[in-house]
């Protein structure tokens, strides 16, 4: 198992392994969506991967979608993941941050009353998702974004990677995956703009482009990270060939000195999405699957990807790279904590052993 315990550097961002601890939502963010002391603990506890990309993180009021989800978009929000970089550097660890702006996938009762709810076109994501209550409810129907409106979207994000620097994050990943607004930029079903960024394959990556182009301008390119899964049904995700609008937004963004592409790679019928990234990117790759530690390895081993990264084995194994040096066996999460809805609990969160 040596390769999963080697060193690997991700554009500049320097790993002392090959494990990475990849995003998940736990809402445990408390008022203003400020990142709490439990949270601090929590990413503390799990400072021995080789990088830690944080939980999905509004890089505005309006990227918010769900409950007790965290923000990097005021002096507050940046000031609490300020203790929680400090705390995994202390620990010789590595810290990126996720953003995540969820678009059309909202409800209401999550967000400030003032929030706007914004997606490329006024098309309403099918699936529900939890309120404050836990209960699933319908999405708010989304105001489609003018075309000369984008240019604050990306601004946004700009600001909030700047922010993340600030707080001594490593870089940033843009998430580009799950249904969220980028993917709804790239997905036929849920962009049917007539303008610049609507229409075909080159037309609907501009986004997800121009995004990655102004977060590498802002911060540099090698600590500027991007997640994608191509052909996932999540929120409503429905594209008529996914296989041309990824291989038409990574021809698009290979070779500009990005940090890493960050695959979720799951079984689809009619789409490997892996080959279409290896046919298509030729920088860093890290790899998240559902086929188990020995299959990752084997990745490794067959240089078919620079680090790998793991989602619920943190859960319940605070050193998961500790554990799988051993050869111990990893304890379960318990599913029923894995969502609190309040900020200061730790059960289920800060207390694995």
């Amino acid at each position: 198992m040596a390769g999963l315990f080697e060193p690997v550097k991700l554009g500049a961002i320097a790993l002392s392994n090959s494990i990475v601890m990849a995003p998940m939502t736990r809402d445990r963010a408390g008022a203003g969506d400020v990142p709490t002391d439990v949270m601090v603990d929590y990413y503390r506890q799990r400072a021995t991967a080789g990088l830690i990309i944080t939980e999905g993180t509004q890089p505005s009021a309006a990227g918010k979608g769900y409950w007790r989800t965290p923000g990097i978009h005021t002096p507050q929000q940046t000031q609490g993941w300020a203790k929680v970089a400090e705390a995994v550097h202390a620990e010789g660890g590595k810290i990126v941050m996720q953003l995540m702006h969820v678009g059309r996938a909202a409800v209401a009762a999550n967000k400030d009353m003032d929030a706007d709810t914004i997606a490329p076109s006024a098309i309403q994501c099918p699936d529900k998702i939890p309120g404050p209550d836990g209960v699933p409810q319908d999405c708010v129907v989304p105001t489609a974004l003018e075309t000369n409106e984008i240019a604050g979207v990306v601004a946004d994000y700009v600001h909030a990677a700047r922010c993340a620097i600030e707080a001594g994050m490593d870089g940033v990943e843009f998430h580009c995956a799950s249904g969220y607004l980028p993917m709804q930029f790239l997905s036929s079903n849920s962009n049917q703009r007539t303008d610049q960024y609507g229409g075909s394959a080159e037309n609907r990556v501009r986004f997800v482009v121009e995004t990655l182009a102004a977060l590498s301008e802002a911060i540099g390119a090698d600590r500027v990270g991007f997640r994608i899964c191509p052909g996932v049904t999540l929120n409503g995700m429905a594209d008529a060939n996914p296989a041309q609008t990824y291989e038409t937004l990574l021809k698009a963004v290979d070779g500009t000195g990005l940090a890493y592409l960050h695959l979720i790679d799951l079984p689809q019928e009619g789409l490997d999405a892996l080959a279409l990234v290896k046919a298509n990117w030729t920088g860093p790759l890290i790899l998240n699957n559902s086929r188990g530690v020995e299959d990752n390895i084997q990745r490794l081993e067959n240089a078919t990807a620079d680090a790998v990264s793991f989602g619920r084995g943190f859960i319940a194994n605070p050193d998961l790279v500790g554990a799988l040096k051993r050869g111990e066996p990893l304890a379960r999460p318990d599913r029923a904590t894995i969502y609190t809805g309040q900020g200061d609990d730790a059960r289920g969160y800060t207390d694995y052993v």
